[in-house]
């Protein structure tokens, strides 16, 4: 929740706005808007349940002689939602009413244009569809029945490239790269250039945001057990990093070597299970295989995981061998 807040918080500024769209928008109409006129919209456009909503941003900007909407929704789910345009497409929706009974003039009487963009930073890959017509079934017998069509735009975090994003005067671009980073030294030179880029007195409340970003979500993320002080501005930030870089970078070499054991771990594991069920396939067969893999699938015993190869070679038939397992596994 606080990472949404805070991400919130950072793409409430006109200047996050911009730079997302000038840097990861690859669409002909970001060259026809003036994002000089990007404006949040206005709580009375939006329908009830819309504006309940804590973790969307809606913005407009003057576009021909009348507005485009872009519609930011900021999911941080672990996994992917495969049902992400059937959500959208009633947020849309609900845009719509809400312009309509806030009865604003529609040029021609038509409704403006929405684009529906997601932030996506899980460490999966995004793989729902980007549309809703992928998710609808077609008829059957060859009949053709019209599917709705609404396209939304994924913009997922974890799959841009650090080579792509470096040479980037942007600032949507240096978030993807804190969010991307890996050790102390890279935040340190994302956070030099920030500073330098947001240093007018005018965008203090966006030095802000990062900051409470910094402090509240990134380091307390990447170093859960090391006490981070409050601060109030990146040059603080900067300079407890400075201070502590010997103490964090060592936290993060131990951090990393955990997880890296860990998963080292459970890859020879997983690998010991699939010889096992491959000898007990030459030695009993493909229904032995069948009885026997979802008995070995929790096992993380690695003298129980010897024992049970040594009964594979030394048991009389299938169902010796496999009263071993079960008795052995409590099963």
């Amino acid at each position: 929740m606080e990472h949404d807040h805070s991400y919130k918080l950072l793409f409430s500024h006109r200047e996050m706005m911009a730079d997302l769209l000038r840097g990861f928008v690859p669409a002909a109409w970001v060259q026809a808007v003036d994002l000089d006129t990007l404006e949040r919209v206005p709580s009375n456009h939006i329908s009830d349940d819309l504006r309940e909503r804590d973790d969307d941003i809606l913005w407009r900007v003057r576009w021909q002689d009348g507005w485009l909407y872009i519609y930011l929704l900021v999911e941080f789910q672990s996994t992917v939602y495969r049902y992400m345009a059937v959500r959208l497409m009633t947020y849309e929706g609900l845009l719509y009413e809400g312009l309509l009974r806030s009865q604003q003039p529609l040029p021609q009487r038509q409704l403006p244009p929405v684009v529906p963009i997601v932030l996506y930073n899980g460490r999966r890959p995004w793989t729902a569809p980007l549309d809703i017509a992928a998710l609808i079934a077609d008829a059957p017998g060859g009949v053709v029945i019209p599917k709705p069509s609404l396209p939304y735009l994924l913009l997922d975090v974890g799959r841009y490239a650090e080579a792509d994003l470096a040479p980037l005067r942007n600032l949507v671009a240096a978030l993807f790269r804190l969010e991307n980073s890996r050790t102390p030294a890279e935040i340190q030179q994302v956070l030099g250039m920030l500073i330098t880029w947001l240093r007018e007195p005018a965008q203090e409340s966006l030095r802000r945001a990062f900051t409470v970003w910094l402090r509240r979500v990134l380091l307390p993320a990447r170093l859960p057990t090391v006490f981070i002080p409050e601060v109030q501005e990146l040059v603080e930030v900067q300079a407890m990093l400075a201070e502590r870089v010997v103490e964090w970078t060592q936290e993060w070499k131990e951090e990393g070597l955990r997880a890296g054991l860990q998963q080292g771990l459970q890859q020879g594991l997983a690998a010991e299970r699939a010889l096992l069920l491959r000898q007990a396939g030459i030695r009993f067969g493909a229904t032995c295989v069948t009885a026997l893999e979802p008995l070995l699938a929790g096992c993380e015993d690695t003298a129980l995981l010897a024992d049970i190869g040594e009964w594979i070679i030394t048991s009389a038939s299938e169902t010796a061998l496999l009263a071993h397992v079960r008795g052995s596994l409590g099963a």
